[in-house]
């Protein structure tokens, strides 16, 4: 089944099952919206609440897109409330889509375990999206994260033709909150369709970088390093936000890797600041939300992970120059997410500058991208390959391409040929190497086929040099990259 954006399906088969009633915080944009609703449910659930969340798409597999109090849904719960859902699709004939079908399984669960509150993410867009058929009583709010160009073709091809859709999930009394956005057009649609809608629009207040204060913060933790053996992350992110809804600005850490990520929790903030003060969020509430939430927001905020996006890790390679790697990991599928991608590539390659003991610098792209007509091969990778300078840094780089493995229950979705991502990168960028999957035949095994081209030179721990593993383009290349490091985990050597 092709993807076919209607609420008619949805809506008829919903009024056979159980009513869902959770209060919901529902979440669209275009980037950005996933690590919004991870920060939110880890502040959720350190103050004391059960929570559930829904991100789609799945990245192992499908019922990890089901979280309760930021743990993957039981298989076994899932499959009751799968079976339910199936049970009535298939007795009163609404062929609900595979997606549809997904959203209302997590909607059940919710239900059942009576959690008390609900972070959803869209899936696509926004005015059509099946979490769109959520009832308005159970809505406290809607929030907008950055929106840019994707989904062309379901959409819309402009940015203001994309928000309009994105912010209909708008609700009439009920507040809206619109992120920082790229685009100043963006906020005038959003605006307007809000206030025709009769929700209450709210601009997000800004948090702000600050330096690092030990009285605070802590120690400053060592210097950044990629070796795989004594890996040291980069440090987090000191941030100050002020709001009315709080006795005194809130200084805090935040983990969650790229400084895009402040802009994301620029917009939390907001969130957790509407939710403590509008009257229609209040009465919603459990007692004592706003006490609790001043007590727990910082360890919420410290607490936040999302795998998938900046993510680091490490892998051991068995090639025949067997070692352990460094690993960063993120979904970066369409142009705007690749610019982040990029800087936060430039960050490191900064920080590095400044370790005198560094002299070189392996950098290694494997790249996988989903076929997604209008938009092209060179409209996500172009940012990646814009001149990497450093000062005294030699950076070496190199790219694989490969395919990657169909999600479950998405059999439409198709990798971009190798060949084509090649002659991308080719047109981009020159004197890099470059290892090409097959386009055709077997995909099992590109990406460990990848691992070991790119492994072939060097050796572990060679004085002055570092590497950097770079897994990108589609979150679905990132979940046979999971899948490659859980056999790796279950099975150490």
């Amino acid at each position: 089944m092709s993807v076919k954006l209607s609420l008619e399906r949805i809506r008829l088969l919903a009024a056979h099952l159980p009513p869902y009633s959770r209060p919901t915080v529902h979440v669209a944009g275009t980037n950005g919206k996933g690590s919004v609703t991870c920060i939110l449910s880890s502040i959720f659930l350190a103050s004391g609440l059960t929570v559930g969340r829904f991100n789609s798409p799945h990245l192992v597999s499908v019922h990890d897109s089901i979280l309760i109090n930021e743990q993957s849904v039981s298989l076994e719960e899932y499959s009751l409330s799968r079976a339910a859902v199936e049970s009535a699709d298939q007795v009163h004939g609404t062929e609900v889509s595979s997606f549809e079908m997904l959203t209302l399984v997590a909607l059940q669960v919710f239900e059942k375990l009576r959690v008390d509150i609900v972070v959803i993410e869209v899936g696509m867009g926004g005015r059509l999206d099946a979490t769109n058929y959520i009832p308005d009583e159970s809505i406290l709010l809607s929030a907008l994260t950055t929106v840019d160009l994707d989904h062309q073709s379901f959409l819309g091809n402009t940015v203001e033709l994309i928000a309009k859709e994105k912010a209909s999930i708008a609700r009439k009394n009920k507040p809206f909150v619109l992120g920082i956005q790229k685009y100043a057009a963006v906020g005038n649609v959003v605006r307007s369709v809000v206030e025709q809608t009769g929700a209450h629009f709210i601009a997000t207040h800004s948090a702000q970088r600050r330096a690092w204060d030990d009285t605070i913060d802590g120690p400053l933790p060592p210097a950044f390093s990629l070796d795989a053996e004594s890996f040291r992350p980069p440090p987090a992110q000191p941030i100050i936000f002020a709001s009315s809804a709080f006795p005194s600005s809130l200084s805090a850490l935040l983990y969650l890797n790229g400084s895009h990520q402040v802009e994301n929790l620029s917009l939390v903030l907001t969130v957790i600041s509407t939710l403590m003060t509008h009257p229609s969020c209040t009465s919603r509430m459990p007692s004592g939300f706003s006490e609790r939430v001043l007590e727990n927001i910082k360890t919420g905020i410290r607490k936040a992970t999302w795998r998938g996006r900046l993510s680091f890790h490490r892998l051991t390679v068995s090639s025949s120059n067997p070692r352990a790697i460094t690993v960063l990991v993120d979904g970066a599928h369409n142009r705007a997410s690749s610019e982040t991608l990029a800087s936060y590539v430039s960050n490191l390659v900064t920080m590095l500058d400044g370790n005198p003991k560094v002299r070189i610098l392996r950098l290694t792209y494997i790249l996988g991208l989903s076929h997604s007509p209008p938009k092209t091969p060179k409209d996500t990778l172009f940012p990646l390959f814009a001149s990497q300078s450093s000062k005294r840094l030699s950076i070496q780089t190199k790219v694989a391409a490969v395919r990657f493995t169909s999600p479950e229950g998405m059999p439409w979705v198709k990798s971009v040929p190798p060949s084509e991502i090649a002659a991308t990168v080719c047109e981009s960028v020159s004197g890099v190497g470059l290892w090409v999957a097959s386009d055709e035949g077997e995909i099992q095994g590109q990406l460990e086929s990848a691992f070991e081209w790119a492994t072939t030179e060097g050796t572990e721990g060679e004085d002055g040099v570092q590497e950097l593993m770079i897994v990108a383009g589609s979150l679905y290349l990132v979940a046979d990259f999971y899948r490659l490091l859980a056999r790796q985990e279950a099975n150490p050597s």
